[in-house]
This record gives C-alpha cells, sequence and structure tokens, in this order.
C-alpha cells in the first residue's frame, strides 16, 4: 500500500533532519530516532530487529537510503495500526491508580510505571511524554494523556 504523496513528503522531510552528511543518507543507529520523528513508537526489540535486518553483516556503520528505509516505516506504521490495540484498554488500566475516581493519577506513580513495564524509558524520555499533561500539583489527566499516546 503506497501511501499519499504528503505522508511520502512528511516521511522524506524526517529522515533527511537526521542525514549529518547531506548524502542522502542515515546511519543504521539512528533509524530508530526516525522511525519515532514519524510517530510510529517502535520497541527497542523492533528496532534492534529493524537494524540488523538493514545491515545484516552488523558493520554499525552502514548508511541506509530513503529507498531502504521507505518500506521499513510502511511495513512498521501498517503493523501497528493493524495490531488494533484500544486505547481504551490502558485508560481501563491506569484507572487502578485514579484513587479519587477524578480522572488524575499521581505524575510520580505513572512514572513508575512507565519506567518499570515494558521497555525501559529514561527520566528524560519520561519527561518528554509527559510535557504538557502534568499539572501543577504533580497530576495527569491519563484518559487525555493515553488518547494522545496513541494517536500517534
Amino acid at each position: 500500500m503506497l501511501a499519499p504523496e504528503e505522508s511520502i513528503d512528511e516521511c522524506k522531510e524526517a529522515f533527511y533532519l537526521y542525514d549529518r552528511r547531506g548524502d542522502k543518507r542515515v546511519e543504521c543507529s539512528q533509524i530508530g530516532d526516525v522511525l519515532r520523528a514519524l510517530g510510529t513508537n517502535p520497541t527497542e526489540g523492533e528496532i534492534s530487529k529493524i537494524i540488523r535486518n538493514l545491515d545484516p553483516a552488523s558493520t554499525g556503520i552502514k548508511r541506509v537510503s530513503f529507498e531502504e528505509f521507505f518500506p521499513v516505516y510502511q511495513n512498521l506504521r501498517d503493523r501497528k495500526k493493524k495490531s488494533g490495540v484500544d486505547p481504551e484498554y490502558f485508560i481501563e488500566c491506569l484507572r487502578v491508580f485514579d484513587r479519587n475516581c477524578n480522572g488524575l493519577v499521581n505524575a510520580s506513580e505513572l512514572r513508575h510505571v512507565l519506567r518499570s513495564l515494558g521497555d525501559k524509558l529514561t527520566a528524560e524520555e519520561l519527561d518528554q511524554l509527559l510535557v504538557g499533561f502534568e499539572d501543577n500539583q504533580g497530576q495527569v489527566m491519563y484518559e487525555e494523556f493515553v488518547k494522545h499516546i496513541m494517536s500517534g
């Protein structure tokens, strides 16, 4: 399935932002960053597999063209869409931490959960993730947070 022209242009723009040499190629080690910039949010395991496929010799120095990258991006994007993970599932999971049944969870508890489960996030990644969602009392509106994160 081909992406609409505007999606291809958006993808190229993000890809070329990571081209440090001006040769229209990106280092394999930056593929995860490019994919995240495009909103696919791959896991570390997915990134490792993608890099192994793009650089089978594991040289660590391979540079990837947009033509090599785009099918990888499309595949990951389409798989993520097909996975059909419902935001309501995550909202229900976080509701356990909503002690006052007011739609808010403690940001430090949310940080702990996000740091402990699945792909381990760094403090910096958590800070970036919660920007704009944590209020001045250290609370997060979790429904809004989940819907934003899951919308890509």
